[in-house]
């Protein structure tokens, strides 16, 4: 026995250090093959161009749940689940066509605005140019407005703060066009050269109350010179598929931990798109590197101390959904979670991550990253960013942070007709799996969580310090969080 005891012993002794040593070399394997050939790439294409673009609620986006979760058992990843939830007003596009139709004769370019409703049949009316669109030039207008198709202008977008200011305005110019009568509302498109793209006119999951698409850059100039001179005429025809209810899905997978199996590090990208592009860029990209790091932890063998969960969330663009339901219904394991990390913002460069108003994760971040210093992903925010599946646990407490991945490649074809494989930084998407890869291997093994869970308070503040205060209203979302009933403890 004291033989056998000693034998242990000296066995224990020298499979420490090759456990440390694996420990230590992790992220550098895991990064090494991210960074190599791996089926990231054909995973993108068979999402991108053999299913398309994927609205929740379409046969599209349920063909996309049913081969995320395949990919996943394929990679040999034993715990995959597909997690049904309800939803509120669907919306999903059939037809949209319109046309000057006096003085002159053309056709216009045009891409109905999800939560828009359909036209009663052909709609003919008189154009009138609402400039900015502003409560101002609305009230100048007047009685004018009053069933006729009401053009308003947008500056071309050239940085993530013209993006956003096209969601800001959505409020006011629902109400002007409500309290003025309008029959329809045209919105000249960001992009020039023709470029269309799907604009949520509603940011909740009420339906917009008037007829409402995004016309091209060139078309919108077009009609409001013409308007100058005199009376335009357009015609106006859309139809969409509307519902009061309807169930998605979201796609888990788990590597569970091989310690605390309880503790949950979670990594997460929305599978959902809209349908003009194919989805490459927002947000199949990411799809393709969430499903290809759980491939490379299975076949590398790597189990970290923290069950590992990789999300695939829908109902991410009509505002958040499957995230939402997803907090909610592992409420009761929310202060088990270490930490939550979302990538949603296309190919571009990796340079650091939003904190979401949690000083204390810059350091274990930079940390971790260490061993991909290389790859220079240290230039984080502070800043809370709304809009991405991160939400509903940054304001439940949970430690959040969301890829900074370079805009500028990103926002041209954000949610536009251009969103397609052939647009994707297939080097640099491989980097941020490298990136990604060392994050969560250290998330998921270090003694230490990164941080903790905030209590309900804690979160008020931050809300307020942050200033999220301000987009969760743009959103939609402040009356809910302020009643209690979105941001669970």
């Amino acid at each position: 026995m004291k033989l056998a005891a000693r034998l242990l012993t000296s066995l224990a002794c020298l499979l420490a250090p090759a456990f440390s040593l694996y420990g230590q070399d992790a992220p550098h394997r895991l990064a090494a093959r991210a960074r190599g050939d791996t089926p990231l790439v054909r995973d993108l294409m068979e999402l991108c161009d053999g299913i398309g673009g994927r609205p929740t609620g379409s046969p599209a986006c349920d063909r996309a749940i049913e081969w995320a979760a395949r990919k996943f058992r394929e990679a040999g990843i034993e715990n995959v689940s597909v997690e049904p939830f309800a939803a509120q007003s669907l919306w999903l596009p059939v037809s949209a066509e319109a046309a000057a139709v006096a003085p002159v004769k053309f056709p216009i370019r045009i891409a109905a605005s999800p939560m828009s409703p359909s036209t009663k049949g052909p709609l003919e009316a008189r154009l009138v140019d609402a400039g900015p669109g502003t409560p101002e030039a609305f009230a100048k207008l007047g009685g004018a407005v009053k069933g006729a198709i009401v053009l308003v202008h947008s500056s071309e977008m050239k940085s993530l703060d013209d993006l956003f200011s096209e969601y800001f305005r959505n409020g006011a110019l629902l109400e002007a066009v409500r309290k003025y009568q309008a029959a329809a509302l045209l919105l000249e498109s960001t992009r020039p050269r023709g470029l269309l793209y799907r604009h949520p006119i509603s940011l909740d999951a009420n339906y917009a109350p008037l007829p409402t698409a995004v016309i091209s850059r060139e078309h919108a100039e077009r009609l409001a010179r013409l308007a100058e001179k005199g009376e335009v005429r357009v015609r106006l025809s859309m139809t969409n598929q509307t519902a009061p209810a309807y169930e998605s899905k979201n796609v888990i997978a788990e590597i569970r931990g091989r310690e605390k199996p309880d503790e949950i590090v979670l990594i997460g990208a929305h599978l959902d798109s809209w349908d003009l592009g194919t989805g490459a860029e927002d947000n199949g990209v990411n799809v393709a590197m969430v499903i290809d790091l759980a491939r490379a932890f299975h076949q590398l063998g790597i189990v970290p101390r923290r069950t590992l969960r990789f999300a695939l969330f829908t109902g991410e663009e009509q505002g958040m959904l499957g995230s939402q339901a997803y907090v909610a219904r592992h409420r009761s394991e929310l202060d088990r979670f270490a930490a939550m990390l979302a990538f949603d913002t296309g190919s571009g460069r990796l340079a650091g991550f939003f904190l979401n108003g949690r000083e204390e994760m810059r350091r274990p971040i930079d940390r971790a990253l260490d061993a991909v210093e290389g790859l220079n992903a240290t230039q984080h925010v502070i800043d809370a960013i709304d809009g991405t599946d991160n939400f509903d646990f940054m304001i439940s407490g949970v430690p959040n942070l969301v890829g900074i991945q370079d805009p500028i490649p990103y926002l041209p074809d954000y949610h536009a007709e251009s969103d397609t494989f052939d647009r994707v930084n297939v080097r640099e998407e491989k980097n941020t799996e490298a990136i990604a890869a060392a994050l969560v291997w250290s998330f998921a093994e270090n003694p230490d969580r990164p941080a903790r869970r905030q209590t309900r308070a804690e979160v008020e503040k931050l809300v307020i310090d942050t200033k999220l205060d301000e987009q969760m209203k743009t959103f939609r979302q402040w009356d809910d969080f302020k009643a209690g009933k979105r941001g669970l403890f």
